[in-house]
Order: structure tokens, then sequence, then C-alpha cells
């Protein structure tokens, strides 16, 4: 929110929609001039606002989706079902009355006519003129046969045609979607031929059959095959939206994507998403809708499709797996060099105290708040707000001084499979500062090192246990690859599939 509110503020600065300091009414601004400013104002502040995910589809994955969905729906059977005798009975020769006698006349040398084979080849998606559309192109190869009592064998004519459809996304009240539209066969698309010479007149017979079903093929490609492409491509869009919402896990919540508007870029699909995080109980914590906070969105250059997640929303999952925390450590026992090390760096301070430092020494360390995720040049790191105490024993209540300490971590993001794995390497105290003290006031920078190195051993394999599991990246598979790979940009995480 904050966000846009500056960009509204910086659009009001520049644009000054405000009305001229004049009372004559002929220098006056018209209230259009007031609608247009505004106009103008709100769609550069949405320009500026970022979704919280995009998915980037390739055209190879819509290929393989449709083709996938074509299968589903049969679509190859619709192919060998076509009623090419029926509808050449029906409508001879495109309703031409002349040439409908003599298709009629000619029907009676046939005895039957239908498809005999039939396949879809390769799908093939390309950009519009205008990179707003994509346009598909569906191949056809055919066989079709007919009997004639002029021969005893079957008289096959190979066909080739291409049905066309265009994916746009179209707008309403509720918002953008990917539609498919104006499917029809493919202009000069349609090729027949004989695949087999026989007589004259059994020649002379195809060729006219073949002239008739000139005008035939379109027909049914479009009344028999469209609403079927249609159909499946329909099927592909919900899956794709099915994909997008399956909830990650989260430790003890999760983070769940939902489309906010679909795009097309070039030959690219983008699917813009919103984000919401929620509790084990399913209460929504937190919503990630478009923002003020930058997202460059990469290219997809030759992978077949991408996750580009805001940064804000890569934090708050982090954070979710990473919850603020108490640790109480024995030192004595668990990590006995560093509480030799520790009184000897308090003997700098105050032997007395160190003297007092018994065998049950408690290092007490609170997170106070959940890790944040800074993202630089590609890099990544994790900076942690964090309370440390040192008590003497077990037994006494009071510690000998409290820091407060601002600390960091690289951050290594990997993958495994199709989980995304993160894991944090040293931590480094950039600032400390002494909280409160029983034993004088001292300089905290004396403690740095061992600070350091106490927060490494204690505190850093117990965050990189909670984030060991990872977060299983589901639409990876669904989306036909078995294994993720991950990059980082200035501000987000991208997710790809891995090379084979």
């Amino acid at each position: 929110m904050t966000g846009t509110s500056e960009s509204k503020r910086g659009i009001s600065r520049r644009f000054r929609c405000l009305p001229p300091a004049t009372t004559d009414p002929r220098k006056m601004a018209g209230p259009w001039t007031f609608a247009l400013c505004g106009l103008l104002a709100a769609t550069l502040v949405r320009a500026t606002l970022s979704p919280a995910a995009v998915l980037s589809l390739s055209p190879e994955v819509i290929e393989g989706k449709l083709t996938q969905k074509l299968e589903d729906h049969d679509a190859v059977d619709i192919l060998w079902r076509l009623p090419l005798l029926s509808t050449m009975r029906e409508k001879p020769a495109g309703g031409n009355p002349i040439l409908g006698s003599l298709v009629t006349f000619l029907m009676k040398y046939i005895i039957w006519l239908k498809v005999t084979s039939a396949n879809i080849l390769q799908l093939q998606i390309q950009p519009s003129a205008d990179g707003q559309e994509l346009v598909v192109k569906v191949p056809l190869d055919m066989v079709a046969g007919f009997n004639t009592p002029l021969v005893k064998s079957i008289v096959e004519m190979h066909m080739e045609t291409e049905a066309q459809a265009i994916i746009r996304v179209e707008t309403s009240e509720r918002g953008g979607t990917l539609v498919l539209r104006n499917c029809s066969n493919s202009p000069g698309s349609l090729r027949l031929s004989l695949l087999r010479r026989f007589s004259f007149l059994v020649n002379s017979l195809a060729d006219k059959v073949m002239s008739f079903l000139l005008p035939t093929l379109p027909t049914l490609v479009k009344s028999q095959l469209c609403p079927v492409i249609e159909a499946a491509f329909e099927d592909m869009r919900e899956d794709l939206l099915r994909l997008v919402r399956v909830p990650v896990s989260l430790s003890s919540g999760h983070l769940q994507f939902d489309l906010l508007s679909p795009a097309i870029k070039h030959d690219v699909i983008q699917l813009h998403l919103q984000a919401k995080l929620s509790d084990s109980q399913g209460k929504v914590t937190k919503w990630f809708n478009e923002s003020a906070v930058s997202l460059t969105m990469p290219t997809l250059e030759g992978e077949p499709f991408s996750l580009t997640i805001r940064q804000d929303v890569v934090n708050a999952a982090v954070a979710a797996l990473v919850p603020p925390e108490e640790l109480m450590v024995l030192l004595d026992y668990v990590l006995p060099e560093l509480a030799l090390r520790l009184k000897s760096s308090m003997k700098v301070i105050s032997e007395t105290a160190a003297d007092q430092l018994g065998p049950t020494q408690i290092v007490k360390i609170v997170t106070q708040e959940t890790p944040e995720l800074l993202l630089d040049q590609g890099r990544a790191k994790v900076v942690q707000l964090i309370v440390l105490e040192v008590f003497a024993t077990s037994e006494v209540r009071r510690p000998f001084f409290t820091l407060g300490i601002e600390a960091s971590s690289e951050a290594w993001f990997y993958t495994k499979g199709d989980r995304l794995m993160l894991n944090l390497n040293q931590i480094s105290t950039d600032r400390i500062h002494l909280m409160n003290s029983g034993i004088g006031l001292f300089n905290p920078e004396l403690l740095k090192d061992i600070t350091a190195e106490m927060l490494t051993s204690a505190m850093l394999p117990n965050e990189n246990g909670k984030l060991s599991s990872g977060i299983s990246m589901s639409m990876v598979k669904a989306l036909g690859f078995e294994a993720a790979s991950c990059s980082l940009t200035n501000d987000a995480l991208v997710v790809t599939p891995a090379s084979s």
C-alpha cells in the first residue's frame, strides 16, 4: 500500500492535475481535463504494479498440453468418422444446382466413401503479427477411400489440411480470460491427391470426387473437429488453473497461488498470479496482490517454462519455515570448546564474571523477528535480529549481559528433483549492541567473534534443519518435467525445468 501511494504522489507531482489559478471561465479547464488526468495517472500507477508471481509458458508446453487434451477427446476418432459421403449428398457442389446434379449422378457409382486412415501431426503455435495473440495450427493427415462397381479395389485419396484457431485474452468485469476463437480450416492448406492410378474412367471419377471434397472437407473440419479443439483448449486452460492453485506446504502453513490475469507476449503465455499465506488452520495471514514492489521478468531463453516469484513472496515463505524461536544451550556440554573461548573472551571484560561461569552455563538465543531475505546481483542473504544472553549457571535467573545482534547469513537456493531447497551458511554479526549488563558497561565488539561462532554452531544447524525438507514445486511435474532448476534475479526467484 505504501509503494502504491508513493507512486500516486509521484505522478501527481509530474502531471499536476490541478485547476489553473484563474477565475476566467474561458481559461478554466473543463471536466474532461480532470477525467483525462485521472485516467492517465491511474493507468501509469497500474503500469508500475507487479504480480506476486508469473508463470510463463512456451509454445512447446502449450503444444504438448493441447496435444494431450486432443487425445483425451478422441480427436483422431472424430476424423475417422467424418461423414464425407452424406455431407456431399446433403450439400452437393456447395449448393450449385448444375454441379449438384452432376454430384448426384456420380454418387450412384460410389458404394461408400469414408476415412480409412487419420493422424494429427505436430501442432504449431506461432505469434500473431501484433504479438498479442497466438495462432494455433493443427495439421491433419488423412486417407479416404471409396468403393465403386467400376473397379474391384478401393480407390484411395491422400487428404492434407489444417485446422487453425486463435488464442487471445478476452477481458470482462471478472478480469481477463484465455480463450480460443475463430477455429476453421486454414486457408490454402487443403491438398488432395490420388494414391494410386487406375483406368481413365476410374481416374476421372476420382478427380471429380476430389473436386467435390474441396468444399466439403473444410466444412466438416469446422463443424466436426473445431468443437473438439475448443473443448480440448478449455480443458487445458482449466488444468493450468488447477496446477497453479495447488497449495505449497510450508511447515505449519501453506502458500497458494491463484490467477490474477493472463497475458500473451510474442509467443509466450504469461499467467500473472496473486498469492496468499495461510496458517495450519487455513486462516489467511497475508495476501500478495499486485504491488509496487519490482519484479523483473526474465526471458524464457529456450526454457519450456519459468515461474518467477517476487522477492517478498519468497521472503514470506522462508519466514514461515523459520519462525521466531528461543534456544537454551548448555554450552559446556554441547559446545565445550566454545565454552572455553567464551570464558577467555569474558576475562578481558571481567575476570570475576568469567570465573563464575560454571559447567551448567547457559546461552539463551532468541530470534526477535522472522528472517528477511535480501537479493542483490543474483545472490541472496538472510538477515535476522537476535537477542543473546549469557547465564553463569542454570540456576541463576539474571544474565551477565544481553546483546542485541543484527546478523546475516549467505543463503543458497538449489533443487533436489522437483523440490526447492535453501541452506544458510555461516552467520556473521554485522552489528552488535549492549542492551543490558550486570557486569558493568563494556564494548560489545569484544564479543563479536565468539558471538558469531556461537550463533553459527548453535542456531544455524537448527534453522537448516527446519529448511531441510525443502518446498515441493508440484507444478514442475504437472507440466511434464521430472526436476527443477532455480536462479535468482535482483528481485525474484526463478524456477525452470532442469536440463536433461
